[in-house]
């Protein structure tokens, strides 16, 4: 069992930062892939960005590519998500994921544990 605890949201101006955390318990974090996801009010939750177990693979959806950076620390058991430029349309509940494995899954539905979620909110 995983359980995933996300912190850092907020309300910020556009063009801001934010950097939000997600802290694991259990053994396994380093065999974990970790996913950033986000829901939109009235919206379908969509992919964010998405780590390996060593760090050394990620991906991100093309409408955060160059401004978001996943990032894990496995000595803590944290995931982050450093977000840059911020835009209104980036306004969302986000949440990290967790599956165990080595694929990078961009599918929600391929996640076993999840987080509660943050409120990110971006005014314009």
């Amino acid at each position: 069992q995983v359980q995933l605890v996300e912190s850092g949201g907020g309300l910020v101006q556009a063009g801001g930062s934010l950097r939000l955390s997600c802290a694991a318990s259990g053994r396994t974090f380093s065999r974990n892939v970790m996913g950033w996801f986000r829901q939109a009010p009235g919206k379908e939750r969509e992919f964010v960005a998405v780590i390996g177990g060593t760090g050394s693979s990620t991906a991100y959806a093309d409408s955060v590519k160059g401004r978001f950076t996943i990032s894990r620390d496995n000595t803590k058991n944290t995931v982050y998500l450093q977000m840059n430029s911020l835009k209104p349309e980036d306004t969302a509940v986000y949440s990290c994921a967790a599956r165990l494995g080595a694929i990078t899954y961009h599918s929600a539905s391929k996640y076993d544990y999840w987080g509660q979620g943050t409120q990110v909110t971006v005014s314009s």
